[in-house]
């Protein structure tokens, strides 16, 4: 049963992958994808022997000796509990992404337009990746990736070069996000699991991860398709007159910029999820649209213009990419499947097994192989690196802030960029860009693992000279 359920995940994936060539949209075999694997799971769960245990991070003791019914009922629980997890990103991305179309509404990417004075497309590409490592470290690299490809649109119009953009911002919000607690979610499951504290993570991350963004981004900086200035204004709509015209714009950036910001800070306070404070900054945020755009429309009547009063969060709730959140959910899921049965688990103790120790005489630095780590991270990019990191954490007993939890972090967090479906960020840049699986496999796959590698040199390097000292 085990097989089966391999082979359709990666009949889903290629179906995911192939997209453009069967014509179908990428949501659809991964919602396929998920239900059938699910469904096989509960046909077959009475053979199961094995099940992962994601509360705990371990595979559950005494399962093959379960009941039938227990073990349907306790898949049906761990379901219930990816479900919530699941949704807990898709709730957090909703409210993001209305965020940032409520700012765009207000015509508000027009500020930090503003502050782009240079058309050379070498330094656009150096301010947007530079923009995608530091925000992501403050906001996630998910949301990063939402805000700037957005100011993008706006300032590149040529859709070739734009995908260019699209793809290294994915590969310095992932790189931005590992150095960070609250930068990526596997190096936030670090963190809450104890693994990591916050300034040795920094101290031995940050340098790799520049690292790992500034090698692709210089050797694209001197490719053909980055000479030159970027042509024209884009085609973005200008709002004034309709929307409330650009008197709000510069207030509704700074106030939605700052909503984002005070997620991760209302996290750290509450110690609730990150939706909840989404939720709390989205209702600000919505309720000052509401009543700058009020003022405009009673502005516009008293002038004696005539104009239908649009509700601006009506409005960007209706521009949101669901197809987008739909297969994060299908894609997610599917994953959840793999996990549960512990198969994610026990693929990752075999590599620990049977993989050579490397690295220096210190016990705690050779107990796990640099290698088993590198191929995490290549993992990350063909599966999804939360479950991939969870099992990390159940396997491996490494003390508090041993260099083996600072390069996880490294690698699952930078590693997705290999592939489009392989990160959030990814992902998400895909639906928001149309991105092609082929395409970036082709284009930006290679830039990706050169700074994924060189990071992880410099990692070592670091990490035997502290070592020695």
């Amino acid at each position: 049963m085990e097989t089966i359920l391999v082979l359709v995940f990666i009949l889903g994936y290629l179906g995911i992958a192939l997209e453009h060539s069967l014509k179908i949209d990428k949501l659809i075999p991964a919602l396929a994808m998920m239900a059938i694997l699910w469904a096989l799971i509960a046909f077959g769960i009475g053979d199961f022997t094995t099940w992962f245990d994601s509360a705990k991070h371990s595979l559950m003791e005494g399962f093959s000796s379960f009941s039938g019914e227990e073990k349907m009922h306790m898949m049906e629980e761990t379901l219930l509990h990816h479900l919530g997890k699941t949704a807990e990103i898709l709730v957090f991305l909703l409210g993001a992404m209305t965020i940032v179309e409520i700012i765009d509404y207000f015509d508000g990417f027009s500020t930090i337009k503003g502050f782009i004075k240079t058309k050379s497309k070498q330094k656009l590409l150096w301010i947007f990746t530079f923009l995608g490592f530091a925000l992501s470290a403050i906001i996630d690299n998910l949301t990063a990736t939402i805000v700037l490809i957005t100011i993008l649109q706006k300032v590149v119009n040529e859709k070739e070069l734009r995908l260019w953009f699209a793809g290294l911002i994915v590969i310095a919000a992932n790189a931005g996000g590992a150095w960070s607690p609250i930068g990526d979610v596997t190096t936030t499951m670090l963190w809450i699991a104890k693994k990591v504290s916050v300034m040795p993570l920094i101290d031995h991350v940050l340098l790799p991860s520049i690292i790992c963004y500034a090698v692709p981004t210089f050797i694209a900086s001197r490719m053909k398709i980055f000479r030159g200035n970027v042509e024209g204004e884009s085609e973005s709509e200008s709002i004034e007159g309709t929307h409330g015209g650009n008197k709000y714009a510069a207030t509704m950036f700074y106030l939605g910029l700052g909503a984002i910001i005070f997620v991760p800070i209302f996290k750290t306070v509450t110690h609730l999820p990150p939706y909840v404070g989404m939720m709390l900054s989205l209702a600000v945020v919505a309720t000052f649209a509401e009543m700058f755009s009020r003022k405009r429309f009673a502005m516009s009547m008293v002038h004696g213009k005539e104009h239908a009063y649009h509700s601006p969060v009506h409005k960007s709730l209706s521009k949101i990419e669901l197809p987008s959140i739909l297969f994060f959910l299908g894609i997610l899921m599917a994953v959840a499947a793999l996990e549960s049965l512990g198969l994610l688990f026990n693929f990752a103790g075999s590599l620990n097994a049977h993989m050579p120790m490397l690295g220096t005489e210190d016990i705690h630095t050779t107990a796990i192989s640099d290698l088993v780590i590198l191929f995490l991270g290549v993992g990350s990019a063909v599966i999804d690196n939360v479950p991939l990191v969870a099992a990390s954490i159940g396997m491996f007993s490494a003390p508090i802030d041993d260099p083996v939890w600072h390069f996880i972090a490294y690698s699952a967090g930078t590693g997705g960029s290999m592939l489009i479906i392989g990160s959030a960020a990814g992902v998400v840049a895909m639906g928001m860009e149309k991105i092609d699986f082929f395409w970036y496999l082709k284009k930006i796959a290679w830039l990706a693992f050169i700074g994924f590698l060189s990071g992880a040199i410099v990692f070592v390097l670091i990490r035997n000279l502290v070592l020695n000292t």
